[in-house]
């Protein structure tokens, strides 16, 4: 698949590869190298995936994708130094879809980039039917969420989950089973992180997300989305 893909990284060097990477897998890249630059180009022209380095000169990249996640749900790969458990966690809790520690090999970085692609444009594959639980709906072709008729914003991963989720309401999830339907974050990943996503799905479709209706936790076993309605 062809994709348009920005690539926000300081690095001239790193973002050279980067950039030869994408256009030898028939991939558009575009290059910047500053957080303001990387926020006015995706605005510009909404890319299909963005490839962001954290440690940006003007606006680093948590905030590049805090201020992109106010109006699209552009699919992020993230890149850092950084690989403690509570880094990763903060890339998801800002709305990341994966999250690669440097250094990392060319390889790998690739598989990673057509696995996001995948997610987020894979259509037509017979699971076409919009899925229903209470008044959430999830639309697999659209790649769209509707709470109670309003259009709800989700990441590539939160979608992911939440699409599981509604093929089987009442049905139990164990945070192991959600994390293998969520995005990216495979040698980094944790448990914990498959409760961040729940925490930013119910910011979005609870409207008291400390006592959620709809998103529900069974006490040491997981979480099931089920068919209430939140209270007006």
């Amino acid at each position: 698949m062809c994709a348009h893909i920005l690539v926000a990284e300081d690095n001239e060097l790193q973002s050279a590869l980067i950039r030869r990477l994408l256009l030898s897998e028939g991939h558009e890249a575009v290059v910047v190298h500053d957080g303001r630059a990387a926020v006015d180009e995706a605005l510009r022209r909404i890319p299909d995936l963005i490839v962001l380095d954290v440690m940006l000169p003007e606006i680093d990249g948590i905030g590049v994708c805090r201020a992109l996640r106010r109006h699209h749900d552009i699919p992020v790969l993230m890149l850092t130094a950084r690989s403690t458990e509570e880094d990763v966690l903060a890339g998801l809790d800002i709305g990341a879809d994966d999250y690669m520690t440097k250094p990392y090999s060319p390889r790998e970085l690739l598989a990673r980039i057509r696995s996001v692609l995948r997610r987020t444009q894979r259509h037509g594959d017979g699971s076409d039917r919009v899925l229903r639980a209470g008044d959430i709906a999830v639309d697999p072709v659209r790649h769209e969420v509707r709470c109670g008729g309003r259009i709800v914003l989700c990441t590539p991963g939160e979608f992911e989950i939440l699409l599981a989720m509604a093929a089987e309401p009442g049905r139990v999830f164990s945070r192991q089973q959600l994390l293998q339907h969520s995005s990216g974050f495979d040698r980094a990943s944790t448990e914990r992180a498959v409760d961040v996503h729940i925490m930013n799905l119910r910011k979005k479709i609870e409207s008291n997300p400390r006592k959620p209706v709809r998103l529900q936790t069974v006490f040491g076993v997981g979480y099931k989305l089920v068919g209430g309605r939140g209270a007006s």
